[in-house]
């Protein structure tokens, strides 16, 4: 069938109005863009995954948690300040999510495996939440998870072998329940903030 070169007044004025009656509905089917107070990273091509045993002694992936919003963290539980800060930040987020807040998993990776044993990474966790997991990569394996997430950790010398401490990134991540890296968090930012913020991802992800 031939198309018509030309279109009168009335067709065209007809045919206008066909097309903005199929670009509102068009418009109205997307499903609208949810907005986040913390930084966006959605689609970063970084922190594909991680492999590391928990506390327990048990092996975790990003798997493990499907289903849920995942905060990731680096620290070390010798940290005198900015550790603690975070994590009971990360028990106050929870406490705001409400019911939601099942859906919430928390997990802090030490920079510090040679003094960070599982015994000690286990009692340090309970004294902020009985469901978070701290994971410790054997030290051979650091470098390689700090390069994933592009984190900063560096030790810095003390008075004897032992006495150091570590200087290191203290941004979150936020994972949606599909396992896709999607916010970070900078530090000091408030609980409220970003109880905002994980509600908005749990509530626009489907798993």
């Amino acid at each position: 069938m031939k198309l018509p070169t030309r279109i009168n007044r009335r067709g065209a004025l007809a045919l206008g109005a066909a097309l903005v009656a199929s670009g509102g509905l068009l418009a109205a089917c997307s499903p609208k863009t949810p907005t986040f107070k913390s930084t966006d990273i959605t689609g970063a091509s970084f922190v594909k995954d991680l492999k590391l045993t928990d506390h327990t002694g048990q092996q975790r992936t990003m798997a493990d948690f499907r289903g849920k919003a995942v905060v990731v963290f680096f620290g070390f539980t010798q940290c005198p300040d900015v550790c603690p800060t975070s994590m009971t930040t990360m028990a106050e987020v929870k406490r705001l999510m409400g019911d939601q807040g099942e859906k919430l998993q928390v997990l802090f990776i030490t920079v510090d495996p040679e003094r960070d044993t599982l015994p000690l990474l286990k009692e340090y966790m309970g004294n902020f939440d009985p469901t978070f997991l701290a994971l410790r990569p054997e030290p051979a394996e650091l470098k390689a998870v700090g390069d994933s997430f592009k984190i900063y950790y560096r030790k810095a010398v003390g008075t004897t072998a032992t006495s150091y401490t570590m200087d290191h990134s203290a941004g979150k991540y936020v994972f949606d329940t599909n396992g896709a890296v999607r916010l970070f968090s900078s530090y000091g930012t408030e609980p409220v903030v970003i109880a905002e913020d994980i509600l908005t991802l749990l509530k626009s992800t489907k798993a």
